[in-house]
């Protein structure tokens, strides 16, 4: 732990969060003026003190707020534009008895070592719950280096879960979520660009079309890649069908475009559902933004709309849009506590749908 994240977590601890943003621990020494300064600029302040987190999935299980993120460790792995310095090797879940209680660490509930199937890097997670069983899915590398998608199953939202042997037949990229509908159907959002290796795939299949991050990637003028979709099984452990690609639409209903960086889909896929219409938030990666689009149907074609938050301070930004006894929430993460960005910690913020069905867009920073 570098003695930057020792600093700012001992200063942290004694802040006493406003709102939606209290910490486990929440005793120490007296605050310091320039600590004051540096967390006054901030919407809100860490969840977490006590470890890194980031890219959190927020859940109400069982009437309570779980969190599902994976865990930033300290990497002697060089930066690159793939992300290999995000070396991840487990999960913990965290859980809150309401929007404004302390965050309970629940403790490690699987690692890179309970998956048989797995090497290194377990990225952003998701969680389900269906008749009484949690599933926790998971990207990670196999031993050929290629990003697939696990589920692990548990009787408790705390886990601890049990990993199937094999990733889901058909998975392959980043950042899995899973959307139950109002009409009980449960679907599979996933995908990422760059070091996700979302551009190494057409058509569900792998084709390695070199190591920059950037090869494979449209050409600017063609539609930018979409996430993919996929229904699930009914035991929530395999696609129910072939994955297909969702289209990202602009106003005018043309495709977004692989050059237009700011509104283009690059990870991070989120769906929710507000009044009867399915909201895809996402991340645009190099340009920060989590942007939105609207749909009448789970698969699209969404309509791109606007920005649910401002970029974060840090290289990522990642979220998810939660609702809570009628109220509804972003989760997110940025670098306050490290300075690094590959060493999160995961916050949150309310999120208000506007009478015309619109997204407030937030600003991370006062």
């Amino acid at each position: 732990m570098n003695n930057l994240f020792r600093f700012y977590s001992a200063i942290i601890l004694v802040i006493n969060f406003a709102s939606c943003n209290k910490s486990t621990n929440t005793t120490g020494s007296s605050e310091e003026p320039q600590a004051e300064a540096k967390s006054s600029k901030y919407l809100s302040q860490p969840l977490i003190t006590d470890h890194f987190t980031a890219d959190p999935s927020g859940h109400v299980f069982e009437g309570k707020i779980y969190i599902y993120p994976s865990h930033d460790i300290e990497s002697d792995v060089p930066q690159d534009d793939l992300g290999s310095h995000f070396n991840m090797m487990d999960y913990h879940v965290y859980s809150m008895d309401s929007p404004t209680s302390s965050v309970v660490d629940e403790g490690k509930v699987l690692g890179v070592e309970d998956i048989p199937w797995a090497k290194r890097q377990l990225w952003a997670p998701d969680a389900a719950e269906k008749d009484g069983k949690y599933y926790l899915y998971f990207p990670a590398k196999d031993e050929q280096d290629i990003f697939k998608i696990g589920v692990a199953v548990a009787n408790s939202p705390t886990g601890p879960f049990t990993a199937q042997p094999e990733p889901i037949k058909g998975s392959y990229s980043i950042d899995p979520s899973v959307f139950e509908d109002t009409d009980g159907a449960y679907y599979m959002y996933f995908g990422g660009i760059w070091g996700g290796q979302l551009q190494k795939y057409r058509d569900n299949k792998f084709d390695d079309k070199g190591p920059a991050p950037t090869d494979g990637i449209p050409a600017a003028e063609e539609p930018a890649l979409g996430p993919i979709i996929a229904k699930m099984s009914e035991d929530l452990l395999e696609f129910a069908e072939t994955p297909k690609e969702i289209q990202i639409l602009d106003q005018d209903g043309e495709p977004i475009l692989s050059s237009d960086h700011e509104k283009r889909f690059f990870e991070a896929a989120w769906v929710h559902k507000y009044n009867g219409k399915y909201y895809l938030s996402y991340s645009t990666g190099d340009t920060h933004f989590i942007a939105y689009a609207t749909s009448d149907n789970p698969y699209g074609p969404f309509t791109y709309q606007g920005i649910v938050l401002n970029p974060v301070e840090g290289w990522t930004n990642h979220h998810s849009i939660v609702e809570v006894n009628g109220e509804w929430y972003l989760f997110y993460h940025d670098t306050q506590l490290s300075g690094e960005t590959h060493l999160r910690n995961i916050k949150m913020t309310p999120l208000t749908h506007l009478p015309d069905g619109s997204i407030q867009t937030i600003d991370p920073n006062n």
